[in-house]
């Protein structure tokens, strides 16, 4: 690529172009992202874009340098969501892509630059496998669908209709009713829940390819999600239900209901979310499996000076364990006032 180059400024519509044309781009990497976590974190955002000597794009790397004094300083591809990092049409675009935001690490100060890649984009940077994606592939209809599923999914789908859950699809006409849900739920859990700001932001700048799902309980929201697609994929990335529900599996109804949508729309795969695999007998990751979801790994790639460490703010560090039980008993109304100042600095 003699004469190329690496700018910040490609504009919106030839950065789309480019993106929807590569068979590796995600949802996320889509150039409205930017605006959300402009608008919705305050974060710089250093959107790369590699160009050939007559102005062609061959690659884009979207960049948000996030900084906390409790967390620390990096650069991150993408935050807050599963997917992210490279999308080159050539090794010479990806290397001046590298090259670049290494250079923005470095005179940043930041301590590292963390890639989420679907796959092991280059060979030699450091790299975790920690986490996997579940995929379902979908049947061709929503009957097929229904009788693939093992018998313990289709029980607990009808235990919740025969409890009279009444499912929901909306927009922003949904946002509080999901909020509601998402913010008990994440307290529940002992986690700074995201502010609401940033779901309106991506309903608002992803107004076709963004939805809610409800589940009410007599008029009340106890199960909610937000749900997104690309291409030929559904995402349930944002999946809440209150617990005090449990027993009546509104999320089994949730999913089945999302998972009858994805089909109806003609979508070939629904996308559970990341997981660690092998979790315990109840967690997210054996759960996702009974719906006959595959993992598949993810490549969280690196770039980091020569004595640099990685950071994982991992809430299996026993100095996170205590703010963890201490968030789990505070009111929800004061956790949905703090948690949008702390989570935004948590990738």
């Amino acid at each position: 690529m003699a004469g190329s180059t690496v700018i910040e400024d490609l504009d919106s519509s030839a950065w789309d172009r480019f993106v929807n044309a590569a068979p590796n781009a995600t949802f996320y990497h889509q150039h409205a992202w930017k605006q959300v976590i402009e608008k919705g974190f305050g974060h710089r955002c250093h959107y790369l874009a590699a160009l050939s000597g007559t102005g062609e794009c061959h690659g884009v790397l979207p960049l948000v340098e996030m900084r906390s004094r409790i967390f620390g300083h990096f650069l991150v591809s993408m935050p807050f969501v599963n997917y992210g990092g490279l999308v080159c049409g050539t090794e010479p675009a990806a290397k001046l892509l590298l090259e670049r935001a290494e250079r923005i690490r470095h005179d940043s100060g930041a301590e590292f630059v963390e890639l989420r890649h679907l796959e092991s984009f280059r060979d030699g940077l450091p790299t975790r496998q920690h986490k996997v994606t579940m995929i379902l592939d979908l049947a061709d209809d929503a009957d097929s669908q229904w009788k693939g599923f093992r018998s313990e999914i289709r029980n607990r789908i009808r235990r919740a209709e025969k409890a009279k859950l009444e499912p929901a699809i909306g927009g922003l006409d949904l946002l509080d009713e999901f909020y509601g849900v998402f913010a008990r739920n994440m307290r529940d859990l002992g986690t700074p829940v995201l502010g609401i700001g940033f779901f309106r932001n991506l309903l608002e700048s992803f107004p076709d390819s963004v939805r809610i799902f409800a589940v009410r309980h007599e008029g009340r929201a106890i199960g909610a999600a937000v749900a997104l697609w690309y291409r030929d994929t559904l995402e349930f990335p944002w999946v809440s239900s209150i617990r005090d529900y449990r027993a009546l599996c509104p999320n089994n109804l949730l999913y089945w209901e999302a998972i009858r949508y994805a089909i109806d729309q003609g979508f070939r795969k629904f996308d559970f979310g990341r997981s660690t695999r092998n979790e315990s007998h109840e967690g997210t990751f054996n759960f996702k499996k009974q719906w006959g979801a595959r993992p598949v790994q993810l490549y969280w790639q690196y770039l980091v000076d020569a004595n640099g460490k990685i950071s994982e703010l991992n809430p299996e560090n026993p100095k996170y364990r205590a703010a963890i039980r201490v968030w789990q008993h505070l009111p929800v109304p004061l956790t949905r006032m703090l948690g949008p100042l702390i989570v935004r600095s948590i990738p």
